[in-house]
């Protein structure tokens, strides 16, 4: 059993994640349910599947949680993506968040590696057409 505190990445998930919650604020109060739930959910399942992850027996089983962890990292890029495209993020902070998510999906990547598990690559979305 690992402790999650000590992967740099958990460390970084957990930050977006507040990031995240701050900056998702100001949304209107009609996305309160809908993209703001959808936004914070999938941020913080990233350091959660991280956490529960490490608190799994083998590799294997860490791996598939670092799976699940890159799927939420999937899913927030593209709600990040909608947000900005919706004007509820400026592009400086749009920016900011996505080059977080970049770093914590290429670290998860590394991690899973690391353990012979080879996720199919996952690339964020820059937003750019």
């Amino acid at each position: 059993m690992r402790n999650y505190k000590d992967l740099a990445v958990w460390e970084k998930a957990h930050r977006l994640t507040l990031v995240i919650y701050k900056n998702t604020r100001a949304f209107p109060n009609e996305e309160k349910f809908g993209l703001t739930s959808q936004m914070r959910r999938a941020s913080a399942s990233i350091a959660a599947n991280l956490a529960e992850g490490c608190g799994r027996r083998s590799d294997a089983e860490m791996g598939r949680f670092i799976q699940i962890a890159m799927g939420s990292g999937a899913e927030l890029s593209y709600h990040l993506l909608l947000a900005r495209d919706l004007g509820l993020f400026e592009q400086l902070i749009f920016e900011g968040m996505v080059s977080e998510l970049s770093e914590i999906m290429r670290m998860m990547s590394s991690l899973s590696q690391s353990m012979k598990i080879r996720p199919s690559a996952v690339k964020v979305d820059q937003g750019r057409s």
